[in-house]
């Protein structure tokens, strides 16, 4: 396919412009372009047609199934996008005065509210800008509780080793040494090798839950009481709280702090780089922490308040990416309790639906016979078997037109493929998805070198991913 810029011919264009709406201002000598500005010559009709190809060449929940564990590509209520994209919300300026955005900060304080209900938090703070933003934020938290109270010993944040991997990358960003914890065979925490490691300098503990296998940590409460009984604070990343919204809540288990992820659980458009939300929620004694400013309301005014000495600073220019939180705001607006605790249960039930049908073909390691939203599946006899990867696995389902599953995470199961399939989609998606699983699996074993060379059907191939990622091309040469 042609860059945009290799098609049309000199003096092509458009004739039908829309006028200036801003000053014209003249540029000071000196800041004047030394060559013409490099842009397309390109009709109407050639820009249509260009941007209609490219759309055949991407993939999205509209498309297909998108079964990415751990990343919650459910399908995103277009509700959620009209409302985001009235002028109220959409046209709006960060430096505008309090007194003309009341509406979009009565959003924020709503959403404050809801969501501090559905985590049992009592106070939620959206500058984070997404998931891995929002665990620096609340591990900073953390950090400042114990330099507050004097307690400088406490430098020690203890992972699971079945945590997201953005856990222990944020804790040593925040300034803490990581203590790694393994997991039992069943795939939860074990918890005589987490009391071994706790101690006088234990600042907190970070827990994934539902963890990456998919499993519901069984034995949470002693997990969290053995945290704070070492004089540590439990913290809660809820990137999977999709599983369990209106069933469980982090601040009912012990959790100190929890950080959400709005593009996912909330339903924001998910991926592509953007863009994000991670807010952060806190109990009441970690509230004068929070990052400032702090949206509060009085007399039915809403405003900016700025009195924390103690706060830890801005971590965001202004307050977080709005209109993700317009999109989360309508979605739990319009599900309400009862529909959000339906999303979750549903969610379960797919993956369950899914895994036991899968159970009899794959290796499905951990767990009892049931998992949360999502579940793994281990290729490493096939491998064994015949030299077919969980990586060649994934670009096979490429062909079938289904996105891949998360591959090689987590870390503790080998050639892993992480499944989620989300609340959003249909038993006849689920049984179609599930007749290809078996479908290529049994491919592998009869002709497995066309899963070598797969995908064969799409645009692209097998790029050079390892050059791709260390030396990327990311503009033309125009």
């Amino acid at each position: 396919m042609k860059l945009i810029f290799e098609k049309g011919n000199t003096n092509r264009g458009l004739t039908l412009m829309p006028e200036c709406d801003v000053p014209v201002v003249n540029v000071s000598a000196g800041f004047e372009r030394k060559r013409e500005l490099n842009l397309p010559h390109v009709s109407e009709t050639e820009i249509s047609r260009h941007y209609t190809e490219l759309t055949k060449r991407t993939f999205g929940v509209n498309n297909g199934f998108y079964p990415l564990g751990s990343c919650t590509m459910k399908y995103n209520p277009k509700i959620n996008d009209e409302i985001a994209r009235l002028p109220g919300f959409s046209d709006v300026h960060p430096l505008q005065p309090e007194h003309t955005v009341q509406g979009c900060l009565e959003v924020y304080y709503l959403a404050d509210k809801y969501l501090s209900k559905i985590t049992g938090m009592d106070h939620m703070d959206f500058q984070p800008a997404a998931g891995a933003h929002g665990e620096f934020t609340g591990l900073k938290l953390i950090w400042a509780y114990h330099m507050d109270r004097n307690d400088t010993k406490r430098d020690k944040i203890i992972v699971p080793d079945s945590a997201h991997g953005t856990n222990p990358a944020s804790a040593a960003m925040a300034g803490f040494t990581v203590i790694n914890v393994p997991s039992t065979e069943e795939g939860f925490v074990d918890t005589d090798a987490l009391r071994e490691v706790v101690g006088e300098d234990t600042a907190g503990f970070m827990l994934t839950n539902p963890n990456t296998i998919g499993l519901f940590e069984e034995n949470i409460l002693e997990i969290t009481s053995i945290i704070h009984e070492a004089g540590g604070l439990n913290y809660y990343d809820g990137a999977n709280l999709n599983a369990i919204m209106g069933v469980a809540r982090p601040g009912d288990m012990g959790f100190d702090v929890v950080h959400l992820n709005l593009h996912k659980t909330f339903s924001t458009p998910h991926g592509g780089g953007g863009p994000g939300s991670g807010p952060v929620g806190c109990k009441e004694f970690l509230a004068k922490y929070l990052p400032t400013p702090r949206i509060v309301c009085r007399d039915n005014i809403y405003t900016f308040e700025d009195k924390s000495e103690k706060s830890i600073g801005r971590v965001k220019d202004f307050y977080g990416n709005f209109l993700v939180v317009v999109r989360a705001l309508t979605y739990i607006m319009t599900l309400g309790r009862e529909g959000l605790k339906d999303a979750s249960e549903n969610a379960v039930l797919n993956a369950n639906y899914m895994m036991h049908n899968l159970k009899d073909t794959f290796t499905i390691p951990f767990g009892k016979g049931r998992c949360m939203h999502e579940f793994v599946i281990s290729l490493e006899k096939l491998k064994k078997d015949k030299s077919v990867s969980a990586l060649d696995f994934a670009k096979t389902l490429l062909d079938y037109d289904i996105h891949p599953p998360t591959m090689y995470f987590p870390l503790i199961v080998h050639e892993a493929l992480m499944v989620e399939p989300t609340e959003t989609e249909t038993k006849e998606t689920l049984d179609r998805a599930i007749e290809i699983f078996k479908e290529v699996h049994n491919k592998a074993y009869e002709e497995p070198e066309l899963l070598h060379a797969s995908p064969t059907t799409k645009p692209i191939g097998r790029p050079d991913e390892v050059m791709a990622a260390r030396n990327p091309i990311l503009r033309a040469n125009t």
